[in-house]
Parts: C-alpha cells; structure tokens; sequence
C-alpha cells in the first residue's frame, strides 16, 4: 500500500499551492528514505498560525518557516496498523515567500525544500548538532536533485 499523505493548504493560499506537487514531494522523500508506506499530513497555513503552533509546543514565540510533529502510532490497535502515522508537517507560506525571495528561486522550490525538511524531521531527523545537520542536509540535497532541484540550498 503506498503512503498515504493527506495536504491541506489554507484559502489565502489555494491560488499559489500546488497541492498535488506537496503530496509529490513527500512521496518521493519517503521513498528514498525506504519508507514505502505511512500517513501524514501536511499543512500550509499563515504565520500567525504557526507562530502560535511554535509558542505552544516549543515556547518559542516567533514565526518560522516549518514545524514537524512527529506522529504516535496508537496502542488501542490490535492487530497494528500497516500503515504508521508519521506525523504532521506545518508550513508558513508568508515565511516561505520571504526565503524564496530572499535566496532568490520560486516559492515552489522553496515550499519543495521545506517539505523534504519537515518529511526527514518526522523520520528521525535532526540537525541541532553540527554533524547531525551536515547528514541531514546532505539528505535534503539528494532528495531535492531527485525533485530536479539540485540548485536549491538550504540555509
């Protein structure tokens, strides 16, 4: 059974999102990373929204580009699921239109890098130590040369 990735993107934003290129992205992330089923979600929604998501699970009040909630698979299933709840991947458009302006390619390249990023979070990801943050963006950049987007960078 192949992932399943449910995408909801917010009115303001409907116009600018392709919500078939999201889903996309997150299939194609958890296939090279060997994960051929599982469920998320991902959510592109306003600053404000996720600046509250930001201050309510990690006391940071401050908008950011992307925030990742790791999924729990729950016990009350028996026998368990085939398909694992990953998580939920949140996005803030307005945040990502200002890096993608900033670093200087679409909102589409943008959006694609932060949700190769938010996809590995949910798969055990992180990049809070220097060398953990050089595997993971080196992950992202093999994902995204797959996407066609070699020439986008984190920062």
């Amino acid at each position: 059974m192949p992932a399943a990735i449910q995408v909801h993107v917010e009115e303001p934003f409907l116009a600018s999102v392709s919500a078939e290129w999201l889903s996309t992205v997150a299939e194609v992330t958890l296939k090279v990373e060997g994960h051929q089923t599982g469920e998320l979600a991902l959510v592109v929604t306003d600053d404000e929204s996720v600046r509250a998501l930001n201050l309510s699970y990690l006391g940071i009040d401050a908008p950011t580009d992307v925030l990742s909630f790791g999924g729990e698979s729950p016990d009350f299933v028996d026998p368990p699921a085939t398909d694992v709840y990953l998580g939920d991947v949140v996005i803030a458009y307005p945040q990502a239109k200002k890096q993608a302006l900033t670093a200087g390619h679409p909102i589409e390249a943008e959006l694609t890098l932060l949700v190769v990023h938010g996809v590995l979070h949910l798969l055990g990801y992180d990049h809070v130590r220097p060398e953990d943050k050089m595997v993971m963006w080196e992950q992202q950049r093999v994902i995204l040369d797959q996407l066609g987007l070699a020439h986008v960078q984190p920062t």
